[in-house]
Formats: C-alpha cells, sequence, structure tokens
C-alpha cells in the first residue's frame, strides 16, 4: 500500500453531524448544524463545539453561555444540512425545518423534541482559535427519547436512533455493528 501526502487538514472522520440549539427567548431561537464537536472530559462530563465567529449562533452562544447538542438522524438529514447552509439572522429555522423547540430541563435555551437525544450543556471557557472559537461546556442534563432506553438494564439503545455521521462533506448513517468496547479482550465462556 502506497501513500500520498496532502496539506494539513481536518481529516479525523467519520464525526456527528448534530444541530446545536441556543436563544433565551422563543424569538431569537436557533439552530446551527456543527460537526467540529466532542467529548473531553468524563467525569465531570464535559464536551465541545466549535463556531465560526462569523455565525449568527456564536453572538447568542457567547451571550447565554449555554446551548444544547441535539443528536440528529436519518430523518432529520435535510433539516440538519439546511440549518447548516441558511443563516438564523434571515431565517426562523425551527419554522422552515417543521422542528418543535422544547424548553430544556436546566440550561435556557431550546431543544430539538424530534432528535433522539438532548445534551443541555453550560459554557464554562470560549476558546479562542484560528477560524473557530472552541466553546467548551459541562453536560449539565441528558433527556432521551424513552423508546432508546432499555429498560431491564435502563441503558441507552442508541443504535436504534439510525444516527447521522458526517464524512468529508457527506451525511451517512451509522453501520453495522462489529462489535463492543472491551469485546477483543473478553475471556471467553467455559463450557459446563
Amino acid at each position: 500500500m502506497s501513500k500520498i501526502s496532502f496539506k494539513p487538514g481536518t481529516m479525523i472522520y467519520p464525526l456527528p453531524a448534530v444541530m446545536v440549539s441556543c436563544g433565551e427567548t422563543p424569538e431569537e431561537y436557533n439552530i446551527l448544524t456543527i460537526g467540529w464537536v466532542g467529548t473531553i472530559c468524563s467525569e465531570p462530563p464535559m464536551c465541545y463545539i466549535s463556531v465560526r465567529k462569523s455565525r449568527h449562533s456564536h453572538e447568542i452562544i457567547s451571550r447565554t453561555k449555554s446551548f444544547v447538542i441535539n443528536l440528529t438522524t436519518k430523518e432529520l438529514a435535510k433539516a440538519t444540512d439546511w440549518c447548516g447552509v441558511k443563516s438564523g439572522r434571515d431565517f426562523d429555522k425551527f419554522k422552515e425545518m417543521k422542528l418543535t423547540p422544547i424548553k430544556a430541563s436546566v440550561v435556557n435555551a431550546p431543544m430539538i423534541m424530534e432528535s433522539p437525544l438532548n445534551i443541555e450543556c453550560e459554557v464554562v471557557e470560549i476558546k479562542e482559535l484560528g477560524s473557530h472559537d472552541m466553546f467548551i461546556a459541562k453536560v449539565v442534563n441528558i433527556n432521551a427519547d424513552e423508546k432508546l432506553i432499555n429498560p431491564k438494564t435502563n441503558s441507552f439503545e442508541l443504535e436504534k436512533a439510525n444516527l447521522l455521521a458526517y464524512s468529508h462533506g457527506k451525511y451517512y448513517t451509522i453501520g453495522e455493528k462489529l462489535g463492543f468496547f472491551g469485546y477483543s479482550v473478553q475471556k471467553k465462556k467455559k463450557k459446563k
């Protein structure tokens, strides 16, 4: 196998394609599609989103210090893309995409009802980078569609959500399960 060298770039794919909702009042509610998103820490639970300074949501999140990460699905693919290419300065994205804003449980921002999982976040630091600013946040609450909770184990079964991923300019659904964390070192059960 041979390799070809390219200039440095952001090629860590696939990424979650999420819709981030923000705003304190229905008049300023907005949705921003984000690919630069991820986990930073598990204890305490923390994550980040990176947003261009020119984006309408940048000012809202900088001021309110809160946002909601809404996971997206195959059914939400069109809305996810549309909310990423249109500006909240010009459109009411909830109305245009027929999405339902609902009040978050902890933060002062809306959640998207149609999303299977909503992650409420409080900004603890804004790190100025190059083209984007990174909003580092504490996860203060999770809201999940009850259909995704296994009542026997009280665990998430996100594979049932048909989640959306983003890779180099294209959207995909997540494919087949290949294993689970630790499966490569799990001891074989002895036959009785």
